[in-house]
């Protein structure tokens, strides 16, 4: 199977381009962003040697719905989807930090605590907690927004005012933003039979103005457990089925890949990369409600640019 793993356009009045883990963003004049969504899946902060069939077409389509339903909320970046993969919309300065959301004491700060810690980015955990626990009240665990193929680190509220990263106000604004989405997700999840487990957000101010940016509520950003299953499987102690990226990383630390020095990614066998495939469609499907629709990766390159062109044409003026 076809996977649309880079991308290398030069668009008309384009200034930058910025290759990301996953997305490839292109600058047009001073004020448009073009985000392409690439089939590139990365895990412990390391970009897997495989491509995976239609995940950009599934994370781009899953993020549009969610900025559509949460744009009462808080004014988000995207104006446009011009292709499958392609969200257009507002350049904005980002925040330097990560907002992370988290109702539910699992994945890594379930194995931070395991091993004792009782503090994650500043926020006290109580002693007791089991895994998958529900927290009395979300709780939000900020990190740094790491360069490519480095580490994001926890980072307390106080840190971040403190050294500058945000100020007090701004930074009170962006919890109630993220506070407030989280919350609109969960509602969202419940009508699906999920639950929303936890999720990251990032915020970036353009003319003063403070936009939620980049993915809402994917599998990439985001955990989900199936509602229906939880009570009963946290009761016994048995592990909860998710609908995130979670699977790939398990399947990662069972093949001794944990993104450490030394290292090797294991082999993605065509049936490994058709399995990840499958269940981000699944994913998909049960976020959405809806039946995923796979558009052909036959000369996807091709459909972007053209795409992309086109839409360019209808807004004839990208700089101040």
């Amino acid at each position: 199977m076809n996977s649309l793993t880079s991308t290398d356009y030069h668009f008309p009045e384009q200034s930058n381009v910025y290759h990301g883990k996953v997305r490839d963003v292109y600058t047009v004049g001073n004020n448009l962003l073009v985000m392409i969504t690439t089939d590139r899946i990365s895990a412990f902060d390391v970009v897997l040697p495989e491509g995976i069939p239609f995940k950009g077409q599934i994370l781009n389509q899953i993020a549009a719905k969610f900025l559509n339903a949460t744009i009462d909320i808080c004014p988000n970046w995207k104006t446009a989807t011009p292709d499958p993969v392609v969200t257009a919309g507002v350049l904005c300065d980002g925040y330097p930090i990560e907002m992370i959301v988290r109702g539910y004491l699992c994945g890594s700060a379930w194995r931070a605590y395991k091993n004792g810690a009782r503090e994650i980015s500043g926020v006290k955990i109580p002693d007791g907690m089991r895994e998958n626990q529900r927290f009395a009240k979300p709780i939000i665990t900020p990190t740094t927004k790491a360069e490519l193929g480095k580490h994001d680190e926890d980072i307390s509220k106080e840190e971040i005012i403190a050294q500058g990263l945000v100020n007090k106000d701004e930074y009170e604004i962006l919890e109630r933003y993220a506070l407030a989405l989280f919350q609109r997700g969960t509602e969202i999840a419940a009508e699906r039979g999920l639950i929303l487990v936890d999720t990251k957000y990032e915020f970036g101010k353009n003319n003063g103005k403070i936009y939620l940016m980049d993915e809402v509520h994917t599998p990439d950003s985001s955990r989900y457990f199936y509602l229906g299953e939880y009570e009963e499987r946290f009761e016994k102690g048995l592990p909860q089925k998710q609908l995130s990226k979670e699977f790939v990383r398990e399947w990662l630390i069972e093949n001794g890949f944990q993104g450490k020095d030394g290292q090797k990614v294991p082999e993605m066998t065509q049936a490994i990369v058709n399995g990840i495939s499958k269940r981000y469609i699944e994913l998909y499907e049960r976020i959405t409600g809806e039946k995923f629709i796979e558009n052909s990766l036959e000369n996807v390159e091709k459909r972007i640019k053209e795409n992309v062109l086109e839409f360019l044409k209808q807004v004839p003026k990208h700089s101040n």
